[in-house]
């Protein structure tokens, strides 16, 4: 990458970073995902409990390859072999101590926009576990909510589609149905797969630097 676009990008960081500190969230900005995966060794400690939703951004980065080295205690939901037990991991994963996620957008103002289908993702996030950290990439900032709902709508949920095989309408077309009528935050596919049925914007946070943001200057997930 050119280094004055590598300038660009780790300024516009560094002013989300700042945006997310005013709001109570622990905010840093590392120049690749080697960085961020030392980021995250630092804010964890050994033996801790820890856990994480659907996520390409942690695998994509080498985070979740630490999750997995044994120094702590992993809460892996991928080694659910039924619903039930499913559903179990997404209950002991509010009690742990750090759960370790991404998201769909960021905003230069310092929130953090998710959207989730099942949804123990954005419930996490929002409450329970003591600690959450976010790994984002550039790729992840926008100017605004709108924007961000926008991303979701045209970029993050027709990706998640192709990648899960949900045969929803966004899947198809590479956009929600929403997006010819205006895009309203809420609207969207009748599917019984559909991926956004729930809607989580964090912004000032009462319980200050639980949220911990890693901020990547290279494009991560979807």
């Amino acid at each position: 990458m050119d280094n004055c676009v590598k300038e660009v990008i780790k300024k516009r960081l560094e002013k989300t970073a700042e945006a997310l500190r005013r709001n109570n969230m622990e905010a840093y900005v590392t120049e690749n995902s080697a960085e961020a995966v030392e980021k995250v060794r630092e804010l964890l400690h050994k033996g801790d409990s820890i856990s994480c939703g659907g996520t390409v951004t942690l695998e994509e980065c080498g985070v979740k390859e630490l999750m997995r080295s044994g120094d702590y205690d992993f809460i892996d939901r991928s080694k659910a072999q039924t619903p039930e037990e499913a559903e179990e991991v997404y209950r002991r994963t509010f009690c742990c101590d750090t759960f370790l996620t991404s998201a769909n957008a960021v905003t230069e103002c310092g929130e953090i926009y998710n959207v989730d289908g099942n949804s123990n993702r954005v419930a996490a996030i929002a409450y329970g576990p003591k600690n959450v950290i976010f790994v984002v990439g550039y790729n992840k900032i926008v100017p605004t909510i709108a924007d961000a709902v926008t991303r979701v709508k045209k970029v993050c949920a027709p990706a998640n589609g192709a990648r899960l095989g949900t045969g929803t309408p966004c899947e198809k077309t590479g956009e929600c149905i929403s997006c010819k009528t205006g895009g309203d935050v809420a609207k969207g596919c009748l599917s019984e797969r559909r991926m956004c049925c729930n809607y989580l914007v964090s912004a000032y946070q009462r319980h200050k630097n639980r949220f911990k943001v890693i901020l990547v200057a290279e494009e991560l997930g979807y």
